[in-house]
Order: C-alpha cells, then structure tokens, then sequence
C-alpha cells in the first residue's frame, strides 16, 4: 500500500464521522463548552418591568424639563422593593439601580443632578431627556423568544443569559466516548522501576488531555502485552463501554511485534488505510468497528501527539457538533529550512516576534519522534510539503500552533 498524502488521509476519516447527537441533560453549572442539543427559549421577559439603569429620582419629563425645577419627594424604589403607588404630578421618588420604575413616571434624573431641600423636596440641576436612565420592560429578551439556538456552543456569556432565562438545566449532546489502549511488553506505568528493556509509558497522558480538551470523555484500557488474546479482551471492554472511538497506541504496524492491527482485524475491524507520508507519524492505521472509530496511533511518543491533533482532534469535535479549532497560521524562518522529501514534515520549533510583530520559527537541531522534552518545549510545528525547496530566512510557511495563547 502506497503512502497516503496527510490531507487526503484527513478526509478520509473526517468524511467517514456523523456528529453523535447524543441527547443529555445537565444542570447548568455543568454546561461550559457543551452545545445545546434543541434551541434555548426564555421563560421570562428580561426585564421584567420598567427598570432604573441608575440612581436617581423618577419623575415626570413635563415636571422637569428645564432646570431648577422642584419636586416633591413622596418614596423610594429599590431593588426587590418597588414603591406602592404612583408619581402624580409635581411628584418624585428616589429610586437605585434596577429597581422598578413606578407608575406615572417616565425618566430618572440622575441622583447628581439634583438637590436636595428641605421639607422632602428636591430642585433639579441638569436638564431631563424624556425616558432617559430606563430599561423598558423586555429590552433583554421576551418570554417565549429563542435566544440561542441549538447547536450553541456555551460559553461564560451565554451561560449567563441561559441562567438569565431561568433554565436550571440544559439539553445538549453527550460528549464522545474514547478508549485509549496501550500495547506493549516494553511499558510499565509510571512510577513503576522499569525492568531490564523496559520503558515508561507516556503517551496514554497526553492523548487523554488532548481528546478531554477537545470535548470528550476518556476510558482508559490500560496497557496489555503484545498477546492477540489480552488486545482483544480489551476491545471488548471498549465494546461494552459503547465507546465511539478506540484509540491505540503503539502496535499498529505490520512487523513481528505488531499485533494489534491483525488483531483489529480478525476481532471484524474494516481497515480504511494506514501508512500517511507524514513525519512523524507515518504507520498510523484507520478503520471501523462496527459504529466505533479505529485510529492506531503510532507508539513513539511525538509521532502520537502530532497524528492526535492532526487526526483525533478534529475526530472528536466533529462527533461532538463542535467547530474545529483553529490551529493554523504562519510564521517566518527564522533560519534556513532543508529541502524535503517525500512525506510531509512537521518540524519542531520555537516561536519569537519580530519588530514588526511577526512570528518567526527556529527548528530545534534534533527531531526524533522519540524526543518528549523538544515536544514540549515546542509552540509550533512548521509544515513542510512534500518535496519542498529549501525555505529561506524571511520566507513565509504555515504552521500549527501548538498552544491557544500564540493564536491572537
């Protein structure tokens, strides 16, 4: 089988995702970043009533239309505790921030425009705008009225306005289901003492986070040996769990030691592909188990989190309903890029502005797949096309971001 270019490859498995639409429902204080499943509607009109946008004196507009006008002071109308009764004419009530603007008046002088007298009477200052500091009953939004539609992603703001509108919970799709299986004689957990050829799996930990922040939720199968009989067993967990996608780690290839992707297969895996002309990542296997999702990641530890974000990311947030994320932009060498080869490159680099504000993107000197510490300290990954010449200092390339914050 011939190497897959990445894009098509991309395709391939985003065509192959239907969004779950899943219902679920969740108390609102468990709703950030979930999307709402059917539109939302307000349950009340916002605001209720005729409100105060400050403090000050409601009135009449004809009784204070030009300054120094004097009003006699009959109440007050405070939050929670509106005046009982009307303003009349020549009349005025003290009145605070979002309380209810009583009957007969129709605007609220500020409480600095005015002074106070004695004998309960004030004498206004400033000139009155009719119906100015009022937020007329409804401004917000009206009962009955669709404020955020389904397929709203909720955020602080919209969490808000859906508490505002009186919904203790919400109805939203449930989040995918990934099981994460690490195969591997060579693997121990960590804080284990490893054993003579032994090494500490990693990878399991960041495609967790990877998928959790990406809007899913994690079964983690463990790690199982290279033994066709513990790779299935630990399928079927996945089966039973109803997970959505099953994603290994490690094993994927077709050498001696390699079992899980026959293993896949005899257990009813249909194989899409496998082998992207990528670098790092190139044995990544896709397939389907019934309705689950088959993606063999490689076992090297950068090759499995570059193939995440390039292939599971946008996996999960289409199952989700979720928009993708923006990771791309571009950068400038900030040193000679080498010629390339056949597969698409992803090199490792850091990032630094320049004074005129624009990324520029040194590789590190060493690329290994293996190389955890140059992962992380990395911000982005310069993509590399397939036989691309040799890109100069100042020459402009797309990348990836690795991390939000460099996205602005």
């Amino acid at each position: 089988m011939s190497l897959l270019p990445v894009a098509e490859a991309q395709a391939r498995l985003l065509d192959s995702a239907t969004p779950l639409h899943r219902i679920e429902s969740v108390p609102l204080d468990m709703a950030d970043g979930r999307v709402l499943a059917r539109d939302l509607a307000a349950r009340l009109t916002q605001p209720p009533f005729d409100a105060s946008a400050m403090d000050g004196y409601a009135l009449r507009f004809e009784d204070a239309a030009t300054p120094g006008s004097e009003l006699r002071l009959i109440g007050a109308s405070a939050a929670g505790h509106a005046f009982e009764g009307a303003v009349g004419k020549g009349e005025t009530v003290r009145i605070f921030t979002g309380a209810p603007v009583p009957p007969g008046a129709d605007s609220v002088l500020l409480q600095e425009d005015a002074e106070r007298l004695e004998g309960e009477r004030i004498r206004t200052t400033y000139a009155l705008r009719k119906g100015q500091h009022i937020r007329p009953r409804g401004q917000d939004f009206l009962e009955g009225e669709v404020v955020l539609p389904a397929g709203t992603v909720m955020d602080f703001s919209r969490l808000t306005v859906a508490a505002g509108m009186n919904h203790p919970a919400l109805d939203v799709y449930r989040r995918p289901l990934v099981a994460i299986l690490a195969t591997g004689d060579e693997l121990v957990v960590p804080g284990s003492a490893p054993g003579p050829s032994q090494i500490v799996a990693s990878n399991t930990f960041g495609i967790a986070a990877l998928a959790r922040s990406a809007g899913a939720h994690v079964l983690d199968l463990g790690i199982v040996p290279d033994n066709k009989e513990e790779i299935t067993a630990a399928i079927g967990r996945a089966q039973v769990a109803k997970a959505d996608i099953v994603v290994t780690l490690g094993g994927a290839s077709v050498g001696d030691h390699d079992l899980v992707q026959a293993t896949m297969i005899s257990a009813g895996m249909k194989l899409d592909f496998w082998r992207i002309a990528m670098r790092p990542g190139k044995p990544l296997m896709v397939g389907s188990l019934g309705d689950i999702h088959i993606l063999g990641l490689p076992g090297n530890p950068v090759s499995s989190l570059v193939c995440g974000l390039l292939f599971l990311e946008p996996l999960i947030r289409k199952l989700a309903s979720l928009p993708p994320v923006k990771r791309e932009g571009v950068a400038y060498a900030a040193v000679p890029f080498a010629a390339n080869d056949q597969r698409q490159d992803y090199v490792r680099a850091t990032l630094t502005k320049s004074d005129d504000g624009r990324w520029l993107a040194k590789p590190f000197s060493k690329q290994d797949s293996s190389m955890m510490k140059v992962f992380s300290s990395a911000d982005c990954l310069v993509v590399r096309p397939p036989h691309a010449p040799e890109l100069a200092i100042g020459s402009p390339s797309q990348v990836i971001f690795l991390r939000p914050d460099l996205l602005g």
